[in-house]
């Protein structure tokens, strides 16, 4: 029983504690809610006065654009405003000024018709005293005044003509004297401004090797790598003796840079067989073709020329790879084009027109196939094929004189195509006359006292004389070179230069420029 109540007793103990305690943690939950309060209305404070210090600047902000766009609208109110006063004003000014110019306006008509009237009355008058002098005239002479107009045009017409026939031949000689200056000024000036070099080619090509041991490679066995190539090509390898060299030999100047080509991927390949040596010539003839095509394109690009057709322009770019008595024919044509085009200006001409038909003139020489028609001739028909105007036409076929000149162009194409092979050095001269000046030139200086020996060499370019060491001096010497050069330079006709050399103890040189 006392164990039962000290349970009792326990469990009322505890109970007890238990209240006491949420008694206790109640009221510091509530004081502590309060304490939460009490700071969060503070901070509430805090935030509201920040707000509304942060709202106050951001109003003055605000005002203080406002204020700023009200001015400037203000100002740009009043400049636009004094402008359209200032229009105003001119406006006005310009109203009064056209008021007064049209009330003088008025007062001028008013003058000049007045003055009208007197002057058509004093023309009436004059009519009227015209008609009585030319009545009174009659009457005195017995002739009427058409039949005296009529008498002094006859009396006179012979004498005029005499006289005009006179001042024509006088024109007509005076104006051949002029035309024949300046014609020559015409073609001095376009000789002046067209200037390029001269290029010769000649029929073989040389393809240099390392060493001579790739010509048997070349060769192949039993000679089929070679037969393959000249096959292939179209062109003759020479492989003889010369040392690290082979000579390319062939007409046509396109198959002999295919043939260099190919020989030089074959050799830097390494691999050198028929099969092989097909494929690279192939491809290199494919790459030939398309650097034809390039350089016709840039020709014409260079000389401002538009509009060619296409196998007009691959014609073009195949004349780099042809030549006429040695000279290259791509720029012996764009310099016909660039001569023709200046002497065209200057005599009042289409300049494009004629630098198309001197860059054309010559396409006759570089067709696919050849047919047995001179080369003008073809020319003209290619350029008719591919749609180029009469003109061009005409001046292609005609600067031979195989067909008739049509138009001023052909004659200005034909003189300035004689004009670019005539040049000294611009074409290879033929073998015989080469060969005469050379001995024409050792026979000039042989003829002087002192010579023993006269050697040309140097392809003419430069003379050597060898004299006596007794018969001469040095002084003598000198003065033997200057006398040379001097005669050499009045007597002959020479392209370039020629060094004269005379050769004693010491050698003395002098130069005919």
């Amino acid at each position: 029983m006392e164990i039962l109540w000290y349970m009792i007793v326990a469990v009322g103990g505890i109970g007890l504690g238990v209240f006491l305690a949420s008694v206790v943690m109640r009221k510091a939950i509530i004081k502590k809610n309060s304490q939460m309060v009490e700071e969060a209305k503070s901070e509430a404070e805090v935030i509201k006065k920040e707000k509304i210090l942060q709202a106050k600047e951001k109003f003055i902000h605000l005002k203080s654009e406002h204020e700023k766009f009200i001015n400037e609208r203000n100002q740009k109110i009043q400049a636009a405003e004094s402008r359209l006063k200032q229009k105003e004003d001119q406006f006005k000014n310009r109203q009064d000024e056209l008021v007064q110019s049209q009330q003088e306006a008025r007062q001028i008509r008013e003058n000049l018709s007045s003055q009208l009237e007197v002057v058509e009355r004093k023309q009436s008058e004059l009519d009227k005293m015209h008609a009585r002098q030319v009545e009174q005239l009659e009457a005195i002479s017995g002739y009427s005044a058409q039949d005296a107009k009529q008498e002094l045009v006859e009396s006179l017409k012979g004498e005029a003509h005499s006289e005009a026939m006179a001042h024509i031949n006088d024109i007509i000689e005076e104006a051949k004297d002029n035309a024949n200056t300046q014609a020559r000024k015409v073609v001095i000036n376009t000789i002046q401004r067209t200037a390029t070099e001269h290029a010769v080619d000649n029929s073989v090509s040389v393809f240099n090797i390392e060493s001579d041991e790739i010509k048997g490679r070349i060769i192949g066995r039993e000679g089929r790598n070679i037969r393959a190539l000249e096959a292939a090509t179209g062109v003759e390898f020479v492989v003889d003796d010369t040392p690290e060299a082979i000579i390319i030999s062939g007409f046509d100047p396109v198959r002999r840079e295919v043939a260099r080509l190919s020989l030089h991927k074959l050799v830097t390949d390494g691999r050198i067989h028929p099969a092989r040596i097909e494929e690279v010539v192939a491809k290199t003839q494919k790459q030939i073709e398309q650097e034809i095509v390039e350089v016709g394109k840039k020709t014409c690009i260079d000389l401002g020329i538009h509009g060619l057709n296409q196998e007009l322009v691959r014609l073009i770019g195949k004349m780099k790879y042809r030549s006429s008595y040695g000279q290259n024919l791509l720029q012996h044509s764009r310099e016909v084009a660039n001569l023709s085009a200046t002497m065209a200006a200057e005599l009042g001409l289409n300049s494009k027109l004629a630098k198309r038909a001197g860059l054309l003139h010559d396409i006759g020489k570089v067709p696919d196939n050849e047919p047995d028609v001179p080369h003008a001739i073809l020319g003209g028909k290619l350029a008719e094929k591919f749609n180029e105007k009469p003109d061009v036409v005409n001046a292609i076929a005609s600067h031979h004189e195989e067909a008739e000149m049509k138009t001023l162009l052909a004659p200005i194409v034909q003189a300035c195509d004689a004009i670019s092979g005539a040049r000294p050095g611009a074409r290879r001269e033929v073998v015989e006359a080469y060969i005469n000046r050379l001995k024409e030139l050792e026979e000039m200086a042989a003829r002087h006292p002192g010579v023993i020996k006269t050697y040309a060499i140097q392809a003419g370019r430069e003379l050597r004389v060898i004299v006596g060491a007794d018969k001469m001096s040095d002084q003598e010497a000198s003065k033997l070179s200057y006398e040379i050069s001097q005669k050499i330079q009045t007597e002959m006709t020479y392209p370039g230069q020629i060094k004269v050399t005379v050769i004693r103890e010491h050698r003395a040189i002098a130069y005919a420029k």
